[in-house]
């Protein structure tokens, strides 16, 4: 696959390697500025610009990697459709329920394939966790938790990130988003939802730096997330509580540390024993999401992890926001729908 990346920041970079470690090709990088573009576009021997129309447009394309704020993803993603490209574009998936609505309509109406960038999904100790969960061995989820929090930059409140015209909410969309995306994996559609937000620490920006929600699925079942820019030691654990036992992820590689997937049964007599699974080396989901997103192609399927699941997170993601402004418990499944 020929390949035009849209942004020229570090999920480029990811991306990039990934693509080129699968033989595929990247023919151009997009970034604002051309010392920006320029270096990254003589490592990987291709063309740079600062026109993404330029790059969308491209006869020679067969998809569109959009690695940009969310401020633009809609824009170009529906560009990318239109002219015929297959489109991975990062998370979270837009800013609003139109643009999502309006990027799923037009993946579905040009028959191309929209994914949104859910790394997380193809985690190796992720991906063998949701094996044994579809296999029956935890049960029913009754309850799930997801702490997932970083070391907050001293340049973060002049960043993207911290600008609410580009940004598509604070911490707790930004990098809950990844929470919220699991949950619905495991735990299929989640329909109710509380949340409080606050900014404790990085208060010369105007978004929240940390995020706490509870949703309720429909089954039943309960789930929290605490998604956090104060972390001060990254951190990531997702713990999956079922009728017949229990899933624990712990650490996503590099600064998260070694991924360990803990699995439990449910034993009233026996002495407590789990059987264990680390996971060491790089962080090798990039790559692994990367021919996930092939084989969709290759194969006329959805990819796991699609434009659908981009817009249901937000609808999660935006409904928090909701209930919080509202001190109130929100349904989901009417919230940010179109008439």
């Amino acid at each position: 696959m020929k390949v035009a990346i849209i942004g020229a920041g570090l999920q480029m970079r990811r991306r990039a390697q990934a693509i080129k470690e699968s033989s595929d090709e990247v023919v151009e990088v997009v970034g604002q500025k051309s010392e920006s573009s320029a270096p990254i576009a003589e490592q990987y021997g291709c063309d740079w610009s600062t026109d993404w129309r330029h790059a969308v447009e491209r006869k020679d394309v067969d998809a569109v990697l959009v690695c940009t704020p969310p401020h633009i993803h809609a824009e170009v993603t529906i560009a990318a459709l239109e002219n015929g490209k297959h489109v991975l574009c990062e998370k979270p998936l837009c800013r609003s329920m139109s643009e999502a609505d309006a990027m799923v309509k037009t993946a579905e109406r040009t028959g191309l394939t929209l994914k949104c960038g859910f790394n997380h999904r193809h985690h190796p100790a992720i991906l063998e966790a949701h094996t044994r969960f579809e296999r029956g061995e935890i049960g029913r989820i009754i309850s799930a938790r997801c702490r997932y929090g970083i070391c907050g930059r001293p340049s973060h409140e002049h960043e993207w990130r911290s600008d609410p015209k580009r940004a598509a909410g604070g911490q707790f969309m930004e990098q809950g988003t990844h929470g919220i995306d699991l949950f619905r994996w495991f735990m299929g559609e989640l329909v109710e939802v509380s949340c409080m937000t606050t900014i404790g620490f990085f208060h010369g920006q105007t978004l929240d730096d940390n995020g706490m929600a509870v949703f309720r699925s429909a089954e039943g079942g309960l789930a929290t997330l605490h998604s956090s820019l104060t972390q001060w030691k990254n951190l990531f654990s997702l713990e999956l509580l079922g009728t017949d036992g229990y899933l624990l992820i712990e650490g996503l590689g590099g600064a998260y540390g070694n991924e360990r997937l803990y699995v439990g049964k449910r034993d009233y007599d026996a002495p407590f024993q789990d059987l264990v699974v680390e996971y060491r080396g790089s962080d090798t989901s990039w790559r692994s999401e990367w021919r996930e997103f092939k084989a969709a192609i290759a194969e006329g399927r959805p990819p796991i992890g699609d434009g659908r699941d981009g817009r249901e997170a937000m609808r999660l993601a935006l409904a928090a926001y909701h209930a919080e402004r509202t001190k109130s418990v929100v349904s989901v499944p009417g919230f940010g729908k179109r008439s």
